[in-house]
Formats: structure tokens, sequence, C-alpha cells
């Protein structure tokens, strides 16, 4: 717990500054364009239920960028060839079209299979459903295992399912992908790699099975990054009907947009993290404090600009920590932040464009954080691949917080 609440602090420090600034300008906004209502003489500050609405039109105004404008850069097919390059060029393995080769349960499914590059192994297989069905499809995206590798059961290639739900093509016009569905696509098939990848024999413990849950989302959460490397991106994103190159200034504005906020987001959620600590490791139901003054002590540290009003009962559909498998575990979703952050500056240290490096890095990424499964734990994982335990700066640099 302590670990958790130095960190926590650690990354407080420069994000509460940068979110004090964040809700500045957006009540400058408010103040400008909102009417006599967001004068200071009729409203000290924003109220909480105004404060998301004025940073999304402080967002529209600094950033004019539609995600519909995008699509058409985004193919699909497209952007399956640049993120299988990428993976063949930092890990070493070929992924290879193998339609036919196993039934599928939809046309729109596709098949692959992936091979060690030096050796040739067929190392995993995996099934791609990529576009929306609402009849008889849930939403959302996700990774599952179909077979996970066991030596007991004789299973020595993985197969996964990978699962979307975009655009389907229409007519002559490809499946279009909006930047986020990207972002989704990488996300998805960084889960993936981590189960077929894997060198653990044993079912229980092979690829994502037994990876503790504050570890679990790095490889994901590590192949966003790649998103947002202009070689990479600039290998897929090309109009589908013109092979005109994403302008450079629409990729500016994307890494912008990644950055916008990004104070007051890291506050939130380290008041969410921490107030599930809190409740769980030192709340006494018998004392004198309700759950609702731990609410409003923990934000007046983590969220002082933002402080819940007396009636604020966020705590009552906090589903997360109650219900949803995150009681004392809400702090994992910065602290995968954290590693995938640090493991993708390991990548950045050695130089994006340096070849040779980053095949290096990503030999070592493969045989430790792709390939070691949840037998051996994330921290020792992790420092197999680092060198040294987990650092904040790449994610405070990369969040703009530095």
């Amino acid at each position: 717990v302590q670990s958790i609440a130095d960190l926590s602090n650690l990354i407080l420090e420069k994000a509460l500054p940068a979110a004090e600034k964040e809700l500045a300008a957006a009540t400058a906004l408010a103040r400008e364009v909102g009417g006599d209502e967001y004068s200071e003489s009729n409203l000290e500050k924003l109220m909480p239920w105004d404060s998301s609405f004025w940073v999304e039109r402080l967002k529209e105004n600094m950033f004019d960028l539609k995600e519909e404008e995008l699509r058409p850069y985004f193919a699909l097919d497209a952007v399956l060839d640049g993120m299988f390059g990428l993976v063949d060029r930092i890990f070493g393995v070929e992924v290879r079209e193998a339609n036919g080769k196993a039934e599928v349960w939809n046309p729109d499914v596709k098949f692959f299979e992936i091979y060690d590059k030096e050796s040739g192994e067929h190392m995993a297989s995996f099934f791609l459903d990529p576009y929306s069905r609402p009849a008889d499809k849930r939403g959302g995206a996700w990774m599952a295992d179909c077979r996970g590798k066991s030596s007991a059961l004789g299973i020595d290639v993985p197969v996964a399912y990978l699962t979307c739900n975009g655009s389907p093509p229409v007519g002559e016009k490809p499946s279009l992908m909006t930047f986020r569905e990207v972002e989704t696509l990488f996300h998805e098939f960084g889960h993936g790699l981590q189960h077929m990848l894997t060198r653990a024999t044993i079912g229980d413990v092979a690829g994502i099975n037994g990876v503790e849950w504050d570890a679990v989302e790095l490889p994901s959460q590590f192949m966003e990054n790649w998103c947002y490397d202009k070689p990479t991106v600039d290998g897929f994103a090309k109009h589908y009907e013109t092979g005109e190159p994403l302008p450079e200034e629409m990729f500016k504005k994307l890494n912008d947009q990644k950055t916008f906020g990004a104070g007051m987001m890291a506050c939130r959620q380290l008041l969410f993290g921490m107030m599930d600590l809190e409740l769980h490791s030192n709340y006494d139901p018998n004392g004198e404090e309700t759950i609702f003054d731990v609410q409003r002590r923990m934000a007046s540290i983590y969220t002082p600009y933002a402080k819940p009003v007396e009636e604020d009962r966020f705590l009552c559909g906090f589903s997360h920590i109650f219900a949803g498998g995150y009681s004392a575990g809400y702090y994992s979703y910065k602290w995968a932040e954290v590693m995938s952050a640090d493991a993708f500056g390991a990548f950045e240290e050695v130089g994006l464009d340096n070849e040779e490096g980053v095949r290096e890095v990503g030999r070592k990424f493969r045989e430790t954080v792709l390939s070691l499964g949840g037998g051996v734990s994330p921290s020792e994982v992790f420092e197999q691949f680092r060198g040294r335990g987990p650092s904040p700066e790449a994610l405070l640099r990369h969040n703009g917080l530095a």
C-alpha cells in the first residue's frame, strides 16, 4: 500500500499544478462565452457538473479535428499490414493470412498464423472478427483465448480470438476506422501477443494466465504507444482513394489531443485509486467517519480544485471497487500505464529510428514480457526486461507533465 501511495504522490506533484491550470483555462472560456451566469460576481468557480462541459468546449476550440475526418486514412487492411509490419520489425515474428485453414463462424472472420522469422516455427494462430454485427454480436473489443499453450494437453500452438466492432465495408468502400478504433486494435493485439508468444508450457501460467492484475495491461497499453510514433503511423495511414499520407497537421493534433487534460485525468485516477485503497485498508465502519467523509478527505488531497459537494454520492455507484473486481485494485489502471510507458521508454532511449537498437530491445521485450507468462512475478519480469523497477518518468513525459 505504501509503495502505491508513494507512486501516486510522485505523479500528483506533477499532475496537480497542470490540473489547476487546465481548470482555470476552462473557467476562463466559460466566463468569456457562457453568459452572465458564469461571471465572477455570479459564480465563484465552476461547479462539478459544469467542469466537464467546459473542458470539452475548450478542447473543441483548441483542436478542430473530428474523428470522421480521419476515417479515410485508416482502412482496416492497411492498418493490419502496418501493425503486422511493426511486430515483424520489433519482435521478429511474421503474421501470415491463412484463411481457409480453420473453420470460421462468419464470412467476415479472418484467420492468421504467426511464425518466428528466424526459425520458421509456427508459434501461434488467431481469429480476427473485425466488424460490428448488432443482431448477434455484443459491442466492444476484446481478446480471448481459444486454445492455451499446455504441455499436459499437448497444445504447443496457442490460438486467440481478437474481436472488434468496426464499420464493415460498403460496396467498393473498404472498412474505415476511427483513430480510437486503431488504438483499440493495437491494444487488443497486445493482449493477444502475450497469449500467443508465451514460452511457458504449464497451462495455468502460460500466456495471460496467472498474470497479476496490475500487470495484465502492460503489453496492450505498450502497443498503443506505437499509434503515436510517426514512422509507424506513416506506414499505414494513407487515404484509401488517393493514397495521400495522413497530413502532418492532423498527426500533430492527434498527439496534442492525447495530452489535453492530462493533469485533471491523472488526478482523477489517482483519487479513485487511493480512495479505493483507503476504504479497503484503513477505513473503520464503526468509526466516526462515513465513507463520504473519506471521499471528501481524499479529494482534498488529490483533486482539491474540485471537491465534491455535500450531496455527492458517487461512491454509491462506484461499482468497480464494490462489485467489479477492482476492490483494493483500482490503482492498477495507473500502475499499468506507468509500466507500459516505461517499457516504451526503453525503445525511445535507443532511438526509435535506430533499427538495430529497436530490434534488440524488441527481442528482449518478447523474451520477457511476452514469453514468461504468469509463472514469474510481474516485478521480476519487468526487471529482467528493463534492468530495474518501473519509473513514472516516461508516463509523465508522454502526458506532457514532465
